[in-house]
């Protein structure tokens, strides 16, 4: 796959022409951040790249746009053209039917802290987890602490705590006073990888600890 690039006026924006049709003719996909890229996994792939800013398809290119001047096109430019030609590679269709994630949909029975809650989680939060290629999932609100769960790479990652505790209470009790603190919750599956896990590291000399 030889993949052509096109400037465009704004000096942040690259179109990249692939040479294979990305939508049918006269339609366009935009992407303005991680969170909507739910329904496509070309785009998810694109926003991990670190320095993406937003990812725009036409029907015979890509419009990747970067996060700022700082952010080098030498260096971004290669991690794109890989990971195009991976996606087409693996025949994986460009769109696909996914529905955003239901559990911070507002409905109409949600009080004010909860929407305001699935609101912070969708704009401010879920993106950054995501680029880490996790997610966070809206569990509950009860009794002034949030309830949620880490899935994808967060769900056994030692710092998804920290991050949980540190960044996301931070950010929640900042915006939302009603919030008193942040709370993981577990499935079954990770609380028997978690006693397995303790119960390997008991069995350990001290000094192999």
């Amino acid at each position: 796959m030889f993949i052509q690039t096109q400037d465009t006026p704004n000096p942040n924006s690259l179109k990249f022409i692939p040479g294979v049709t990305i939508l049918e003719p006269g339609q366009t996909k935009d992407f303005p951040n991680a969170t909507e890229s739910y329904c496509s996994p070309l785009a998810k792939m694109l926003f991990r790249i670190d320095g993406v800013k937003s990812v725009f398809y036409g029907p015979d290119f890509i419009t990747v746009t970067k996060v700022d001047e700082d952010v080098d096109w030498n260096l971004l430019k290669p991690e794109i053209f890989a990971t195009i030609m991976d996606f087409f590679a693996a025949g994986l269709p460009v769109l696909t039917e996914e529905q955003p994630s239901s559990d911070t949909q507002i409905n109409e029975n949600d009080d004010e802290i909860v929407q305001m809650i699935k609101e912070l989680l969708d704009t401010r939060i879920r993106p950054t987890v995501q680029e880490d290629g996790g997610d966070i999932v809206f569990v509950g609100f009860e009794n002034g602490i949030v309830k949620l769960k880490m899935q994808g790479s967060c769900t056994s990652c030692p710092s998804s705590v920290v991050t949980l505790k540190n960044g996301v209470q931070n950010m929640m009790q900042f915006y939302i006073p009603e919030v008193l603190g942040v709370e993981q919750i577990e499935d079954e599956s990770q609380k028997v990888a978690k006693s397995e896990f303790e119960k390997f590291e008991s069995k350990l000399p001290e000094n192999d600890k």
